[in-house]
């Protein structure tokens, strides 16, 4: 190993069963260095840096071949008691998920706590200290009332501060972050880029970051190395690979990201470059105004007037109850065939004015109007011939399916609820259909959701809310899970079913170049209130509230 070298990889191979999954890749990790690892889900790069830790799953993976070499010392070769020393002492990690990562039982104090108790020789006193320090550290507001919380009292971006604190309390000379930031706000990301950043520079640990967006990496790595199906296809300095990318598949992921300054027609994908069948057909001003002007002169599909949503939480026998207002006061209209894009930080009422409006909980105050009637006021079975209207695309594809039923009969099931088609067999005919129509086969008819990737139950969920032929879609965060490729595969796919049965769309995103692209409207909320609304173009040129600049100035924008 070189003098200046703390981490070296040589010629490693890992197998789950007969099937090879990393295919001897070597790299290393200078001291004192943000290293960015970037691909896809299966590309290689969590399993990849599992095996530094020694904590691939037991009886169904092993190392083939190859070396992990720390500070001279294989890791390979050490025994489990001898890792639980190294194991978050020497190299910590950050998780993805903080919310399944951290122990719900046990406050987060407590958790640092166990660590500091397990690697050092402080006092129970002086690791209670020493925690509430390092909450400071991580810039966690109201440090003591964190150290006695449990994770679900704190938001996704505090959880997260609470995982990076946990990972450094000891001082670790390397930090692997495997995707710290893909759940959370661009402007959180911000803020936990910002934080990793600083920590680097305080105590000059060596970090490995993996994720599978180049721009974030563009933004806080040094050198970056790209994966693709078990392979390291590119290495180098961060500016080399984003201004010179050399493979086929670097260049693809930098562009499938939906650019902030043109509107193409269709994203272009990894099979698109593969196969070398991109399309640049871009979408005018003058296309687009034309489109709109098209668009505006109907009435409204929908009318938000005056919107209101409150919840009263009552937190104890002699306190008084406390109001909240979750949406306050939210007029708009949406027109058919149009997609309004509706972005804020989480907490900002987005996803509980898209509840309301699909009348999965009731708004306490204000009107909504659908073809003119006011919904809010239906009775129960008008509420549910309007729900094969009205339709949703959850944000978890997997979580919304039955894994004990075959997506065939998953997608099947509404159309019988609400009698459409006069038999199963037209309804199976049916759902063939329209799984070709989201680009997947008959063949998949009677597998169960475990055996897709998360693009294709997102795409099975999508058959699932169209096969209703509803005619408004609230789309909740429903990409912000998926890989940069699947996901322009994904609102590609969005756009080819609004133009071919006229959809409309409510988007529901924090991804705010994600939303610019889709939306022709957009309209910005914060604490429940709208701060702006107006053409997407409009809103991204010349912003007029702070709040709404301060969201665009977070979007990782690459080199």
């Amino acid at each position: 190993m070189q003098e200046n070298t703390i981490l070296s990889i040589k010629d490693l191979s890992i197998s789950f069963g007969e099937n090879e999954v990393i295919h001897t890749i070597s790299y290393h990790l200078n001291k004192n260095e943000i290293l960015g690892i970037v691909g896809e889900s299966g590309s290689g790069k969590s399993v990849s840096s599992l095996a530094i830790l020694g904590l691939l799953p037991k009886n169904i993976s092993k190392i083939t071949s190859g070396n992990i070499y720390y500070n001279n010392d294989d890791l390979t070769t050490l025994a489990s008691k001898a890792f639980q020393k190294i194991r978050g002492k020497k190299i910590a990690m950050i998780f993805q998920e903080p919310m399944s990562s951290l122990n719900p039982s046990m406050t987060c104090g407590k958790q640092v706590q166990e660590i500091l108790l397990q690697h050092t020789r402080l006092s129970k006193q002086e690791t209670k200290e020493e925690t509430v320090l390092l909450f400071e550290k991580v810039k966690l507001p109201d440090a003591k009332r964190v150290y006695n919380a449990y994770p679900h009292e704190i938001s996704g971006g505090q959880k997260q501060r609470v995982m990076i604190a946990m990972a450094i309390a000891c001082k670790p000379d390397i930090l692997i972050a495997d995707e710290p930031t893909t759940a959370l706000d661009v402007t959180v990301q911000k803020e936990i880029i910002k934080l990793l950043k600083t920590l680097q520079v305080e105590t000059k640990m060596s970090v490995i970051f993996i994720t599978h967006d180049l721009s974030l990496i563009s933004e806080i790595a040094d050198r970056v190395l790209v994966m693709y199906k078990g392979d390291i296809v590119e290495q180098g300095d961060v500016s080399t690979i984003f201004k010179t990318p050399k493979h086929i598949y670097t260049k693809a992921l930098i562009n499938s990201r939906p650019s902030l300054d043109t509107r193409l027609k269709t994203l272009p994908t990894i099979d698109d470059y593969l196969n070398n069948t991109t399309s640049n057909e871009v979408i005018t001003v003058e296309q687009r105004k034309h489109q709109h002007k098209k668009l505006y002169i109907k009435a409204p599909l929908l009318e938000v007037i005056n919107v209101e949503k409150e919840y009263i939480s009552k937190s104890g026998w002699f306190t008084k109850p406390q109001s909240f207002k979750a949406v306050n006061d939210v007029s708009f209209k949406l027109y058919e065939g149009e997609t309004l894009g509706l972005v804020g930080e989480s907490g900002c009422g987005k996803s509980t004015l898209g509840n309301a409006i699909l009348q999965l909980d009731k708004a306490t105050a204000g009107q909504i109007l659908y073809k003119g009637t006011d919904i809010t006021k239906l009775p129960n079975s008008e509420i549910k011939k309007l729900r094969k209207d009205i339709q949703i695309i959850f944000q978890d594809p997997y979580s919304s399916l039955n894994p004990r039923i075959p997506v065939g009969e998953a997608i099947m099931e509404p159309m019988m609820v609400h009698s459409l088609f006069n038999s199963d067999k037209e309804r199976k005919e049916k759902v063939i259909d329209i799984l070709n129509r989201v680009g997947l086969s008959e063949d998949y008819f009677n597998r169960y959701p475990h055996e897709f990737s998360g693009g294709q139950r997102q795409r099975i969920g999508i058959a699932r809310t169209i096969a209703l032929q509803p005619k408004l879609i609230v789309c909740d965060e429903s990409v912000s899970a998926l890989d940069i490729s699947v996901q322009a595969q994904v609102l590609n796919l969005l756009n080819e079913l609004k133009e071919t049965f006229g959809f409309t769309y409510i988007f529901i995103s924090h991804d705010l170049a994600v939303v610019k692209y889709m939306s022709d409207q957009l309209l910005v909320m914060n604490k429940g209130k709208i701060e702006e609304l107006d053409d997407a173009d409009v809103i991204y040129k010349t912003p007029k509230k702070e709040y709404t600049k301060k969201l665009i100035e977070a979007i990782p924008k690459g080199l």
